[in-house]
């Protein structure tokens, strides 16, 4: 619905510098929704409003993803809760990302002229961010420009990637390191033994 409708309707209202207030009608239903949207059939009907729709993709409440081409996310991707997906970022099909999780390709570089951060620095090399198909990002995890994830990876609640990653690697930790493996034919877990890094 357009914003004018909205208006006429009197469930918002404009305040100063351009805000939009919400009645208490509005609010109370967008809140309710919100907290009881994490479903499949929303998930898939919010992937499909972002452009995303007819494969399989859904994306739960709260998640933003700002990519550079649709195309390049793939089929029956799940986007956790107040996920942050922008830029150049390519997602292989299957994949699971949880919540609160962020993949941010690009970083911004100081200026020495201006003395501060301002122009990205994707002209400078490669700061995409490409996700193997089949891979498996826990709650809370952050992949940074530049990172390219292998296929099947699982990457551990909380952790941070900073480098690229083999095929089938379990990676934990800050910044994040390999710590064991996945067996493509049985799917066991096999571990890195301790002191082995």
């Amino acid at each position: 619905m357009e914003l004018t409708k909205l208006k006429e309707a009197g469930l918002v209202q404009m305040g100063a510098y351009g805000k939009v207030i919400l009645s208490d009608e509005l609010f109370t239903a967008l809140t309710a929704y919100a907290n009881q949207s994490d479903n499949e059939t929303d998930n898939r009907r919010r992937a499909d409003a972002l452009g995303f729709g007819g494969r399989e993709i859904r994306v739960a409440p709260g998640a933003i993803v700002r990519v550079h081409d649709k195309e390049k996310i793939g089929r029956n991707v799940f986007v956790g809760l107040y996920t942050y997906i922008n830029g150049n970022v390519t997602i292989g099909e299957n994949t699971l990302i949880g919540p609160n999780c962020s993949l941010a390709a690009g970083n911004h570089k100081f200026d020495a002229k201006t003395g501060w951060f301002s122009a990205r620095t994707e002209e400078d090399g490669d700061d995409s961010i490409r996700i193997g198909a089949g891979s498996w990002l826990a709650s809370g995890v952050i992949v940074t420009g530049g990172v390219k994830l292998g296929r099947c990876n699982l990457v551990c609640a909380n952790s941070v990637v900073t480098r690229s990653t083999p095929d089938y690697a379990i990676m934990a930790g800050t910044p994040a390191r390999q710590i064991g493996t996945i067996d493509p034919e049985t799917g066991a877990y096999h571990w890195e033994q301790k002191g082995q890094e």
